[in-house]
């Protein structure tokens, strides 16, 4: 899988420009807040159709303009396709020029891993940044996920609004039976989807991770929830329903899952070090190149935001020999030779991109 063209039209800082890539290494380097991010992020939104760091898509629309426009053209082992996006009063979007009605019926189309140094963040921080980790990954390769977690994450709104108001206008708990079943049935699906990920996870990270480290450290991840058995789940809100009036929202499920991560026996999180937990996550991150490679049978596209500079050498290495024959998009703050490599290399100055020279 590559991605050939890109084009961007009042998106972030740029005008308009339109970007030839090559199906193996593309570098776009340039000092800081020049636009080199931009360009990662269109991509990346039009294979989840969601920036990585916006939290309203009004934010990728280019100041004093109305809409922004992103178009992808990629190729695939069987097929060739388009993606593109309109950014306005709402967002609008079109796969191979047909309109979409549903977001999952994009996901999947432009498969991607996406490297940054706020990684390390996934491991160091809460649990939230551990689950949107495994909420991206999983709904490239199961479209339907994004699906059931929009419903459930819909239905916990809803419960929560009425333990409120059992609270305070002390209304009926009887009606926490509808929510509470629904709510039991879209967290045993997620909770299998995301179990099935961490297995395919445990998997490949044990090899990986022991060839980076030269066979220094073993890494082992424990997943955790309380929503794999619906019916026990289902048995565990009932219980709990008391404390989840009085705190006015639903105290556990999937919005509570996280995942551990323990190297040579003790978790990370507590004692491992600054270097432990860029190892450790550059395993992570290979293991989910892998398991997409498995799943679709090609590789994703590889996205590195700034993301080369914070790898030592003996890293770097390891990390190259482990994305052969993959696109690669690097983004740098100055000019890098990566040995063995065909390189496509692009200026990236104020908006606007130059160059494109080998």
């Amino acid at each position: 899988m590559w991605i050939s063209n890109v084009k961007i039209k009042n998106f972030r800082n740029y005008n308009e420009q339109k970007i030839k890539l090559q199906s193996n290494v593309n570098v776009f380097y340039g000092e800081n807040a020049q636009g080199k991010t931009n360009i990662i992020e269109a991509i990346f939104l039009c294979s989840m159709g969601k920036s990585f760091r916006a939290k309203q898509d009004k934010e990728m629309i280019k100041l004093n303009t109305q809409n922004a426009i992103v178009e992808i053209e990629f190729h695939k082992i069987d097929r060739e396709g388009k993606i593109k996006i309109q950014l306005g009063n709402k967002k609008i979007i079109y796969v191979n020029g047909i309109k979409i009605k549903k977001l999952s019926e994009l996901l999947g189309n432009l498969n991607v891993v996406m490297f940054n140094p706020d990684d390390i963040n996934i491991l160091k921080g809460g649990p939230q940044n551990r689950r949107r980790f495994l909420d991206i990954m999983i709904s490239q390769l199961k479209p339907n996920y994004m699906h059931t977690l929009s419903l459930y994450s819909k239905t916990i709104e809803q419960r929560n609004n009425y333990l409120r108001q059992i609270r305070e206008e002390q209304k009926t708990e009887k009606l926490l039976d509808i929510w509470d079943e629904e709510i039991s049935k879209y967290a045993f699906i997620i909770s299998k989807y995301r179990k099935e990920f961490i297995e395919k996870i445990k998997s490949k990270i044990k090899k990986i991770h022991s060839e980076i480290t030269d066979n220094k450290e073993d890494i082992e991840i424990e997943y955790l929830t309380e929503c794999y058995d619906k019916e026990k789940y289902l048995n565990f809100l009932k219980q709990r329903r008391k404390l989840d009036i009085i705190k006015g929202y639903t105290t556990k499920g999937i919005h509570r899952d996280d995942f551990i991560i323990y190297i040579n026996g003790k978790q990370l999180s507590i004692y491992g070090s600054q270097g432990q937990h860029r190892t450790a996550m550059l395993s992570l991150k290979l293991s989910e190149v892998n398991i997409v490679e498995d799943e679709i049978g090609e590789k994703p596209i590889l996205l590195l935001d700034d993301f080369m500079s914070e790898l030592d050498q003996n890293r770097r290495n390891h990390f190259l020999e482990k994305i052969k024959d993959t696109q690669v998009i690097i983004t740098c703050t100055d000019k890098i030779d990566i040995e063995n490599k065909n390189i496509l290399i692009y200026n990236v100055k104020d908006g606007k991109v130059y160059g494109g020279g080998i």
